[in-house]
């Protein structure tokens, strides 16, 4: 019983094997396809995600100075302004309109 056991993980791991290289060129194409705006996509931008990013940019800075007293010792402080702070302050202020 272990030996046949034994010998299906073998021809199970000898077949994902050889299915890598059939695979791999479906997984590295690019799937995220170019949307137009359109009016209805900035209008939900400019009424939703834009306040959601400010609230989001403005709790960020306030997890970040409240964490300062742990990422400062821990010598990471600027990936933490980079994520709570700087990141939804980009998402928020710097792209177009309607570009999600």
């Amino acid at each position: 019983m272990r030996a046949h056991k034994s010998k299906m993980l073998c021809s199970v791991l000898a077949i994902c094997l050889l299915l890598i290289p059939v695979v791999s060129p479906v997984l590295a194409e690019n799937p995220v396809e170019v949307q137009e705006k359109t009016a209805e996509g900035m209008a939900a931008d400019l009424v939703v995600l834009r306040p959601l990013g400010i609230v989001s940019t403005v709790l960020g800075s306030v997890v970040y100075v409240v964490g300062l007293i742990f990422s400062v010792p821990g010598g990471n402080a600027s990936e933490s302004a980079e994520f709570l702070v700087k990141d939804p302050a980009k998402f928020t202020f710097a792209r177009p309109l309607g570009d999600f």
